[in-house]
């Protein structure tokens, strides 16, 4: 998974309520089990003009030439709620989106988020509304930065906003890790309780 430690680039406001899976990436389009190959299909309901078709809508944020290279997107409260298919956060990665920064977002959709690279940043509704603004000025020149390690966002003009993320999740984020190669970075604390317990249980072990 690639590591994410500072990220700036083009932020792309899509400030929608309740943005939910489905479309982030409708069921239609969800042909394969593989990670790759779902980018064109990421907002497919919004970002085409008709279903199953590939003509963009010309008004669709990610569609407009001034936000072309966009990695960062703006939205509103409870983006990614809905069902819990994985393929939209992977749709969203293979896109190259790093991060969304929003009010809220759904639970599991956020922990998808966290073990796939992106992340997920919660600030309030009206730094949001005020960074999309700022953006919308100049989407190219003005650019957002996100510094995980001091956890916190520069908008365009400069203003730090902080926000907070589990320990855990940073962890992973920033070293590229899954929850997998999370738990091996401690391995060597997990041998040595697994060792305390077998010499204070040894009968748990006897099969």
């Amino acid at each position: 998974m690639k590591k994410f430690q500072i990220h700036r680039g083009v932020a792309a406001p899509l400030l929608r309520v309740n943005v939910d899976t489905d479309a982030i990436i409708p069921s239609r389009e969800m042909k394969l089990v593989s990670k790759k190959g779902l980018s064109e299909g990421l907002f497919a309901g919004w970002r085409y003009t008709e279903v199953g078709g590939r003509t963009p809508t010309a008004d669709f944020v990610l569609n407009r030439p001034e936000y072309v290279g966009a990695s960062i997107l703006l939205s509103g409260p409870n983006f990614g709620c809905g069902s819990s298919r994985e393929h939209a956060v992977w749709a969203l990665s293979e896109f190259g989106i790093r991060a969304i920064v929003a009010p809220s977002f759904g639970v599991i959709f956020q922990g998808n988020c966290e073990r796939n690279g992106i992340l997920p940043v919660v600030l309030d509704e009206a730094v949001v509304r005020s960074i999309a603004e700022q953006v919308e000025e100049d989407p190219q020149q003005c650019q957002v930065t996100i510094d995980l390690e001091h956890q916190q966002l520069l908008d365009p003009r400069g203003r730090q906003h902080r926000f907070e993320i589990a320990r855990s999740s940073r962890e992973m984020l920033l070293n590229g890790l899954d929850q997998i190669g999370l738990t091996l970075n401690r391995l060597e604390a997990i041998e040595k309780f697994e060792e305390k317990l077998r010499a204070r249980r040894p009968w748990l072990f006897e099969f």
